[in-house]
């Protein structure tokens, strides 16, 4: 099959490592100098080049503040059979772009990330594949992540993103949390520094993917439940209750333990 991935950042170049073995890749990036860390594959920069290829299948890995304009940038010149396709971790307006544009598409999302996966070991990682979306696009996309061995679950739009504000949107603000009201640590213990890596790694994110999935509509109801959560803790730490102590962590390990 022939294949266009857009975006040569570090998940276009990861589905270009991995498709490129078994397909007819390219590549297009309107940053010339992104091209030079991927390999076996063709490398785009015009549209022209675009268009003699002639993809069969579109997969949008650019960065989400540019998913949109990157499709309608090569809209014009993709043949009318081609499937399009994203990756977005946030998935808003995409629902309607593509029932607007008259092609083909299938829309996933792998929610291992570059940042923190060891993107050779996914076993124990997972994607989702929405279910509104063409046939053949998703048996591909389902083959493929089989082949990742990632675990591999079927989601409508409204439902990814009610996944993703509750997946995502609570460690994020979590960990902005523990970033705002740290300080330097002369000797810190190891679950410190387990924090302090997790907020340097989610910190290296792109700004505009961050504000994005914070601004999920669905995400107040979850950052809410958090607020809850703090105000009865800081009640039982306050009040030095050590019953109520008990109980609190007593509840929570159960959720832990139930959380998989």
């Amino acid at each position: 099959m022939k294949i266009l991935i857009l975006g040569a950042g570090k998940m276009g170049s990861f589905f270009t490592d991995v498709l490129s073995f078994q397909h007819e890749t390219a590549v297009f990036d309107i940053n010339p100098k992104q091209l030079r860390f991927v390999y076996n594959t063709y490398r785009f920069t015009t549209l022209e080049e675009i268009e003699a290829f002639q993809p069969e299948l579109v997969i949008n890995a650019a960065t989400v503040k540019y998913t949109l304009d990157a499709f309608r940038k090569v809209l014009p010149v993709l043949p009318k059979e081609c499937i399009l396709s994203d990756i977005a971790s946030v998935k808003t307006g995409l629902k309607e772009f593509y029932e607007e544009s008259g092609f083909r598409y299938v829309s996933t999302h792998p929610m291992f990330g570059p940042t923190f996966a060891h993107l050779d070991k996914l076993s124990t990682e997972n994607a989702i594949i929405i279910s509104e979306g063409d046939h053949l696009g998703k048996i591909f996309f389902k083959d493929l992540y089989q082949t990742l061995r990632l675990n591999i679950f079927e989601y409508t739009f409204d439902e990814h993103d009610e996944t993703v504000a509750y997946s995502l949107s609570i460690p994020f603000v979590s960990t902005f949390v523990f970033s705002a009201v740290m300080k330097h640590q002369d000797a810190p213990g190891t679950t410190f520094k387990k924090h302090l890596a997790i907020a340097r790694g989610l910190l290296n994110e792109d700004d505009y993917l961050l504000q994005e999935i914070l601004f999920n509509p669905r995400t107040p109801s979850q950052v809410e439940k958090i607020r809850v959560e703090l105000k009865e803790l800081l009640e039982i730490i306050t009040n030095k209750d050590a019953e109520g102590m008990k109980r609190y962590l007593t509840k929570i390990r159960e959720k832990i333990q139930n959380a998989n």
